[in-house]
């Protein structure tokens, strides 16, 4: 196989200008969460949503209370209290950390 014949200086600066291996990495641009605005008092609008609401959900805990009502943490977990107090739903974990509720069904023979 024949040797390709030498470059010239000036062809071997631009390659190697064109490599790569000399340049920086980039990073790609990490992409940020919208911050949702959330309620932190009680009107009227959020008190019949969670009265009409919260008691259908399967799996209830602050953090899908929260979400779905567009509420902030503490609101939801006075909102669960008041919910379980009536009786709507009942609790399945009360662990000081995370709490677990499902709606309360009623048994009827």
């Amino acid at each position: 196989m024949p040797k390709a014949a030498p470059k010239s200086k000036a062809a071997q600066q631009k390659a190697a200008m064109s490599s790569n291996k000399g340049k920086k990495k980039k990073w790609a641009k990490a992409k940020s969460k919208e911050s949702a605005v959330k309620a932190v008092v009680l009107d009227e609008k959020i008190e019949k949503a969670m009265y009409k609401e919260v008691p259908s959900y399967k799996l209830i805990t602050t953090a899908v209370v929260s979400d779905r009502l567009k509420i902030n943490g503490s609101l939801a977990r006075v909102v669960i209290a008041r919910l379980e107090k009536e009786g709507k739903i009942k609790a399945v974990v009360k662990h000081n950390k995370q709490l677990i509720y499902t709606r309360a069904v009623s048994v009827q023979e």
